[in-house]
């Protein structure tokens, strides 16, 4: 007959289970034997030092899994990675049009091409990322109930993916950018050292549309009825940042114009334009890139926080 198992018996360090520990095994101590073994408990959320060392220790599946969901978005359309260009492209062309050329909206800014076409590509890698963090957990709900993994690997390799998009875009914008400048009647856009600026201001805005994406994914994954919110949330965002006009030439310089000016999506579009273009309006501010500095610490961490409250819950609800 097995012998019944006593409190306070040693588990062997090697994490085997005792020859005396049978069916009469308490769940104590096959717990303690799990425990010994480097064992946990499936659906319950670690603490949050072990899972920022978990996603920590998966960033080459992340860089992987994103740059992977990069080159395979437009594998079955005929131009293929070209679209990732052509999109933010020809959105620009007609924003471009219509608010540049018929409405100018423009007005306070001596190159309204340039201005529009940095807004628009540097606006899309923002809708991009939240778009994509929203359907983050909802849209991989096998892999999640299939896979054990700290799921904060899904939304940060949704923003990879992007930011691996963007990089042949900002390229494209770059040079129509410089080429407007050769019209007569706008300014030119000279190569200068600013230019350096533009690779740091896209890497704060990659961290802050990280946390955003953290803060989505949670949401979503909880109540999916957000994700039908989130495009008329998105657009309200593109018309009150600053992307189509200078926010300063029409709001003045009083309270409404300083909260529009340092909200973040304002202050990324700021640090682009300020290292792109020659505007002005828009000089190299230190004040500017404390702020997006700022933003981008206090939204990822406030995001990833978020997200990994709501661990255990993924795949379940």
């Amino acid at each position: 007959m097995p012998i019944p198992s006593r409190p306070g018996r040693a588990v062997p360090a090697d994490g085997e289970l005792p020859e005396e520990l049978g069916v009469f095994a308490s769940s104590d101590d096959l717990r303690a034997v799990a425990e010994a073994s480097g064992l946990r408990q499936m659906g319950v959320r670690p603490p949050l030092g072990e899972y920022i060392r978990s996603v920590w220790a998966r960033r080459t599946f992340i860089r992987t899994l994103g740059n992977a969901k990069a080159y395979a978005r437009n594998q079955g359309s005929y131009l293929g990675q070209l679209w990732s260009v052509l999109t933010p492209l020809l959105n620009s062309m007609v924003y471009v049009l219509v608010f540049g050329l018929l409405i100018k909206s423009t007005r306070g800014v001596t190159n309204a091409i340039a201005f529009i076409v940095v807004g628009v590509f540097m606006y899309r890698f923002f809708d991009s990322s939240v778009s994509s963090g929203a359907r983050s957990i909802k849209g991989n709900l096998s892999l999640v109930r299939s896979v054990h993994f700290p799921r904060a690997v899904l939304p940060v390799s949704t923003t990879v993916t992007e930011l691996a998009t963007l990089a042949p875009a900002i390229v494209v914008m770059c040079l129509i950018s410089w080429t407007s400048g050769l019209l007569p009647e706008y300014a030119d856009v000279p190569i200068t050292w600013r230019l350096l600026l533009l690779p740091p201001a896209v890497l704060l805005m990659w961290v802050f549309n990280t946390g955003c994406a953290f803060m989505v994914a949670r949401w979503v994954a909880i109540t999916p009825d957000l994700e039908n919110v989130i495009p008329f949330a998105l657009r309200f965002v593109f018309y009150a940042s600053g992307v189509l006009f200078s926010v300063t030439h029409y709001a003045g310089h009083g309270p409404i114009a300083h909260l529009l000016n340092y909200q973040p999506i304002a202050v990324y579009l700021n640090l682009a334009r300020s290292a792109v273009l020659d505007e002005p309006t828009i000089p190299v501010d230190g004040v500017m890139w404390i702020f997006g500095a700022g933003w981008a610490v206090l939204f990822l961490l406030v995001g990833f926080f978020i997200f990994w409250r709501g661990e255990e819950r993924y795949g379940r609800d």
